[in-house]
């Protein structure tokens, strides 16, 4: 383990491989299962850092693509990294820039080397190596640091896929090699796709390496929902019940819900600020569209037993379908601390319910009451 970092693990669920513990960071401890908001650009979008501490965020997420492209790694390092930077007192995770590179770069080359794209902001010429972005990551100074993958499309064949992961695993041990400094912990990342063996293999090479933690990458890129579940079942199962497990990019409460069933103990996603933008409200009994005009003269909040910020001030629905219907920033503001806390409060009561020994029924009881979560 790196300096400072590390996981107690405090209580495994009866029926289950749901499990409780604490994880140890040199920016304060986080208690297991989480999830973590994601702050792009060393920003949770429309948030303070103070609000999120009073929500109980954890792990805050910031990202080394957009953060080399803007303000630049260098001026991050010189503000004292990335919490310094943006005056968030608590642990953060910068993620590789892998996903980035996939979803907004343009005329992508894929080498033994690396990768070469076009900037989505300007088009100019950039090259991430395993090399050059834990450089990167090690200036931006997060306290867990993501190694460089190749997150390839859904769908692709087993030999385009089995090419990808080989590369992945040659690529983390490079970026492992390169790291110097002992105050971050280095995740590695499991791909393969849909592909069983390959997530085996895959899963098997990072496990024999020092990573400090290890992370499921490759889902919600578009493959269908059976498909997500069985990536999570094929990796995690291969990975070191000592470390910590992290599952890239998911939001959708399904998906959280049955990962942390299986072990996994970490979860981010931008689902819950982005629908908050767009006024679609997270609750217990499914999504709700702020927009509607069934809500035009709704005075009540969001949901009476919600203790998020918005709900606890008697923010009524009728005054965010205003806000929302007329583009106002607090609006914006206001539904997504609503949205953020709702996925943080989904995790304390499995925290709850792992620590009773029925994480089945929370996982049961959550999901009916929820209904359709197609919506996410």
């Amino acid at each position: 383990m790196s300096k400072g970092f590390s996981l107690e693990i405090r209580h495994k669920d009866a029926a289950t491989n749901a499990r409780t513990g604490v994880l140890h960071t040199p920016h304060g401890d986080c208690q297991l299962p989480m999830f973590m908001p994601v702050g792009t650009l060393a920003t949770v979008k429309y948030l303070s850092p103070d609000e999120l501490r009073e929500m109980g965020a954890g792990v805050v997420l910031a990202n080394t693509y957009h953060l080399s492209l803007r303000p630049g790694a260098d001026l991050v390092a010189e503000a004292g990294g990335v919490q310094n930077f943006m005056r968030y007192d608590g642990p953060m995770l910068t993620d590789s820039g892998g996903f980035q590179v996939f979803s907004l770069a343009k005329n992508k080359g894929i080498t033994e080397k690396g990768i070469r794209f076009k900037s989505h902001l300007d088009g100019s010429e950039l090259e991430f190596t395993p090399e050059s972005v834990i450089d990167l990551e090690q200036k931006i100074g997060a306290d867990i640091i993501m190694s460089f993958d190749e997150c390839a499309p859904y769908p692709v064949t087993h030999d385009y896929m089995e090419q990808s992961m080989e590369r992945t695993v040659r690529w983390a041990k490079r970026g492992l090699e390169h790291k110097t400094r002992n105050d971050q912990a280095l995740f590695g990342i499991v791909q393969g796709g849909e592909f069983e063996d390959l997530r085996y293999r895959c899963a098997q090479d990072l496990s024999a390496l020092p990573f400090a933690g290890y992370s499921i990458g490759g889902t919600s890129i578009g493959e269908p929902r059976d498909v997500e579940y069985k990536m999570v079942t094929y990796a995690i199962k291969y990975l070191p019940w000592e470390k910590p497990r992290y599952l890239m990019g998911v939001g959708s409460i399904d998906m959280i819900l049955d990962a942390v069933g299986k072990g996994v103990d970490m979860f981010d996603c931008v689902l819950p600020t982005r629908l908050g933008r767009h006024g679609a409200l997270m609750t217990m009994t499914g999504r709700v569209n702020i927009k509607a005009a069934s809500f035009a003269k709704d005075f009540a909040p969001i949901e009476r037993d919600c203790d998020c910020y918005t709900c606890r001030k008697g923010f009524t629905r009728a005054y965010l379908h205003h806000l929302v219907k007329c583009d106002e920033g607090l609006g914006m503001r206001l539904c997504s601390i609503h949205n953020i806390r709702f996925l943080i409060r989904i995790m304390e009561g499995a925290r709850k319910a792992i620590d009773e020994d029925r994480f089945s029924e929370y996982k049961e009881e959550t999901l009916r009451r929820f209904g359709d979560i197609r919506g996410f």
